[in-house]
């Protein structure tokens, strides 16, 4: 039977099925010389580096806008209630 490869690239996209240790996992995340964009230790694709700052900026934004979206989901429940009320409709023939 032939052995499959474990890691390469497909279509440019990179992937790795080696079980992962704890030194590469460390090691991938953090690569000071390397792009905000690094290969993923474990799986398809790519993945932040944390030694980027532009990969900081990227964790900010995505954050402020999950918090947002929490802040606008508690608002939206608070205006439903309100909502309730009967409501008058005047119908002129």
């Amino acid at each position: 039977m032939v052995d499959k490869p474990t890691s390469g690239s497909l279509f440019g996209i990179p992937y790795n099925f080696e079980q992962p240790s704890l030194k590469r996992m460390l090691s991938t995340y953090w690569q000071p010389g390397e792009g905000m964009l690094v290969e993923k230790p474990f799986g398809v694709g790519y993945t932040l580096n944390l030694a980027s700052w532009r990969s900081w900026v990227v964790l900010a934004v995505a954050g402020a806008l999950w918090w947002q979206g929490n802040q606008s989901a508690g608002e939206a429940e608070f205006d439903e209630e309100a909502d309730e009320d009967p409501v008058e409709v005047v119908v002129e023939d």
